[in-house]
């Protein structure tokens, strides 16, 4: 049985492997932009913000700490 907290974990480690490949490329920026162009940029763009956005939505609402 998968609770709400399995669902939170694997956004925020997704959301943390996107933000890796996000830093990766910028390893690899100057090839993928000669071959990609400004396009690059912008998919570098989207999985910074995709990876935020995970993390942040994995991270969950309710505060830490023992259940009420």
């Amino acid at each position: 049985m998968a609770t709400q907290d399995d669902g939170t974990r694997s956004y925020f480690i997704l959301g943390n492997v996107i933000l890796g490949v996000a830093a990766l490329m910028l390893f690899f920026f100057g090839p993928l932009w000669e071959h990609l162009g400004i396009w690059a940029l912008f998919l570098w763009m989207v999985l910074a913000a995709l990876g935020v956005y995970l993390i942040s939505t994995g991270s969950g609402s309710s505060p830490p700490g023992p259940p009420n």
